[in-house]
């Protein structure tokens, strides 16, 4: 017998989900104004390059390190559950010190190694130059970055997804307007160009660490979780959050190499077919975004309940949280499906790119539909501390069946770029179903939870 209504599941939810979902939009929209104001200066085509570049460097960096998130969210969600409100500011704690300690490391080697990396990706020097400008400025707010991914990690972990929404409004407002002054040199600031834009997002970064620590001070949080007056290092807690937080790091990387491979796939079929598969590649991004957020919500959700020891529960909001997914990405499936021409008009006006897009759009349009039963209830066994049995149900899809079955359909076949995009839904539907299957076996949730729960916090 169920303990709550289904709607009382739905509603937690969407509280959960949709305050993350509209915190991650924040970010692309930065991404995209960034580029449009970018696309605006002299040299355009050299700076866009370099952004290019600039961004698939921080791309990589950010994905690795952001999985810290992902440990310090599993840990809090645990102990919010089981009501260890002190255990959750130790958490919290331990993330901040050692992601602000990584986060030196990693931006001083960054900016020691701007130029020798940005030259090594770019053929051009000019494009070189701007890259490693870019680089440079924009890694040296890393630990900033990691400051607010700890915080972030344990606002979700308690719940409290809507400051993560007000932090990335307030964020990413204030980084659209430094990056304009930085960029073009308005109101009297320096004109940096690309390098503006680095430094600007930096800028920002250090805003967003700041706003958290003012939240963090209310008596409401301060008062409940105390991390002030547990501030210490505890090496068992970062053990714990790094064997979460590791493979997830991994499959991220697995997943932008993965797809890295299959745009190289895509350039020996012809140029104008990597470009449309770049063209489909950030519309994809776009729609992901909601599974993502969804992903968030499940993770605090299961996490919550199997703290609580409320293992059915942790099921349940497991299932109706990928069922709410899917019917967002049935919908938008359809939209992509049936009007892929529409979709393509908001990554670029080139017919002959959208003509020879609009076939393998469709195709992914059809794959995204079982996109969200694997990422939320991936999400729901890495709050059940399968973080490595996801990474290696990610490499198995992603590096052994979508990029070589891309690589045989597309090029050694010769079939073209449609055939190399059926391998999406052949990584996709595998994936998705091997995360099915394990999240619904019958131990999971209870016999490996249990030791989860002796092992990781007692």
């Amino acid at each position: 017998m169920n303990l709550f209504p289904v709607d009382n599941y739905y509603k937690k939810i969407l509280q959960v989900s949709l305050p993350a979902i509209a915190g991650l939009s924040t970010q692309m929209v930065v991404s995209l104004v960034d580029a449009a104001m970018v696309g605006r200066i002299s040299e355009a085509t050299y700076a866009l390059a370099a952004m290019g570049i600039g961004i698939l460097a921080t791309w990589a960096l950010v994905s690795f390190f952001s999985s810290l998130a992902t440990g310090t969210h599993v840990l809090v969600a645990r102990n919010f559950g089981s009501q260890s409100f002190i255990q959750c500011g130790r958490v919290l704690n331990n993330s901040l010190i050692i992601g602000f300690l990584i986060g030196i490391v990693i931006a001083v080697i960054c900016a020691l190694g701007a130029y020798p990396i940005a030259h090594f990706f770019a053929a051009d020097p000019v494009v070189g130059n701007y890259a490693a400008q870019f680089i440079f400025y924009r890694f040296l707010g890393l630990p900033f970055f990691l400051i607010s991914v700890s915080y972030r990690g344990f606002f979700f972990g308690i719940g409290k997804t809507k400051i993560f929404m007000y932090s990335g409004v307030m964020t990413n407002v204030l980084n659209i307007i430094i990056n304009y002054f930085l960029i073009f040199g308005s109101f009297g600031a320096p004109r940096m160009g690309l390098a503006g834009a680095g430094l600007g997002s930096s800028l920002a970064t250090l805003f967003d660490s700041l706003f958290y620590f003012v939240i963090i001070l209310l008596p409401s949080y301060r008062h409940r979780y105390q991390n002030f007056r547990h501030f210490k290092l505890d090496f068992n807690i970062i053990k714990k959050i790094y064997r979460i937080s590791l493979p997830v790091s991994f499959q991220n990387i697995f997943i932008l190499i993965g797809f890295l491979i299959f745009v190289l796939i895509t350039g020996f079929i012809g140029t104008k077919e990597q470009a449309a598969t770049q063209a489909i590649i950030s519309t994809l991004f776009i729609s992901f975004l909601p599974c993502f957020g969804f992903g968030i919500g499940v993770q605090t959700l299961v996490g919550n309940s199997l703290g609580s020891k409320r293992f059915e529960q942790a099921r349940i909001y497991g299932f109706e949280t990928a069922k709410i997914a899917t019917y967002y990405t049935f919908v938008l499936g359809l939209i992509y499906v049936f009007l892929p021409q529409v979709i393509l008009l908001i990554i670029t006006t080139d017919q002959s790119i959208i003509e020879t897009a609009k076939p393998a759009l469709r195709i992914a349009g059809f794959s995204q539909i079982f996109y969200a039963t694997g990422v939320v209830l991936a999400n729901g066994l890495q709050a059940g501390g399968k973080t490595l049995f996801v990474m290696i149900a990610e490499v198995i899809a992603n590096l052994f069946i979508f990029v070589p079955l891309a690589f045989i359909l597309g090029v050694y076949l010769k079939l073209g770029l449609t055939w190399a995009w059926m391998a999406l839904p052949a990584y996709i539907i595998f994936y998705s179903l091997i995360i099915y299957l394990k999240f619904r076996s019958n131990n999971w949730e209870i016999e490996k939870s249990q030791k989860f729960l002796i092992n990781h916090f007692k």
